[in-house]
């Protein structure tokens, strides 16, 4: 499978596994897994159960993830949908996480801080290259450091997901580093 293929598998396994999953007909439990036999069979986009377990071991952010059997799978997070609750537990974050951006956000982050928008969660990254990555599909990254633990420590949940994600519902301006 050619790395545009999976490139294709990716963003389709997205799209119905984060935010519309009626493309397909397809059914995501209360905690966003769906059956692999029914993505197989009801997406017009051709690939097989192997090609299907290569893009998920291979995707650089470990964006999906198979139950213990590989007969099911979801995403790790990212989610647009409300009715799915991945049950990730409260967890104390380091000191400091990061936030990649572009400045066409920038007036607005620094009036409202951080928000989930259409997403579930914020998304935030353990180190400066992670999110220097996630902002660079944008344009030329600008990265903001949010004071994780000072936020925790004034009643702030954070969560983290199977691939590494750290999320949390908002982060106020006042958390946020912009130099």
């Amino acid at each position: 499978m050619t790395e545009q293929q999976k490139n294709k598998v990716s963003k389709f396994l997205s799209l119905i596994l984060r935010h519309k999953p009626e493309t397909i007909n397809l059914k995501l439990d209360e905690n966003g897994w769906a059956f692999v036999s029914d993505i197989l069979s009801n997406t017009k986009l051709k690939f097989s159960r192997e090609e299907l377990e290569e893009v998920v071991a291979t995707n650089d952010k470990k964006r999906f993830v198979f139950d213990e059997f590989k007969t099911k799978i979801r995403a790790s997070q990212g989610h647009s949908l409300k009715t799915v609750d991945l049950k990730l537990e409260l967890i104390s974050p380091p000191l400091y996480l990061y936030h990649g951006t572009v400045i066409k956000y920038m007036d607005d982050i620094k009036l409202q801080g951080l928000k989930k928008m259409s997403r579930q969660h914020v998304h935030l990254s353990k180190d400066k290259d992670t999110a220097i990555k996630v902002s660079l599909r944008r344009g030329k990254p600008i990265i903001l450091t949010v004071r994780a633990l000072e936020m925790c420590n004034n009643g702030h949940q954070f969560f983290k997901s199977e691939n590494g994600v750290w999320l949390t519902e908002r982060v106020p301006t006042e958390f946020i580093d912009f130099n």
